[in-house]
């Protein structure tokens, strides 16, 4: 039997999570929030509970909650980039990315607090 790698575990144990709590539309948003972020390689520098390159989306979700206008900023965050806010490491342009990616991959950020 082939063994999982601890990444593999994490999105398991994530996506668990997710689909524990919430309606079937909260679960399909999730679900579709994380394989976007994996696709696009968000997680590449981010992991959802701890820091890596980039901030914890967890910390990211709860410093931003109380934004009235947080999943647009964050949208416009995610498309253009951003540097000095969670430290020296910049956060690149997501040029790859469609506005419609990015406010999904927001959303779903937010989500996470």
């Amino acid at each position: 039997m082939k063994s999982m790698s601890h990444a593999a575990l994490a999105t398991a144990g994530l996506l668990g999570v997710i689909l524990s709590v919430g309606s079937p539309v909260a679960h399909a948003e999730a679900a579709a929030g994380l394989a976007l972020a994996q696709q696009q390689n968000c997680m590449s520098c981010h992991a959802v509970a701890r820091p890596f390159m980039g901030p914890a989306l967890h910390d990211v979700a709860t410093k931003y909650a109380g934004r009235d206008d947080a999943a647009t900023y964050l949208k416009n965050k995610i498309l253009d980039g951003s540097a000095g806010v969670w430290g020296m490491v910049p956060m690149p342009a997501n040029t790859q990315l469609t506005p419609d990616q990015a406010a999904t991959l927001a959303g779903w950020v937010l989500s996470l607090k």
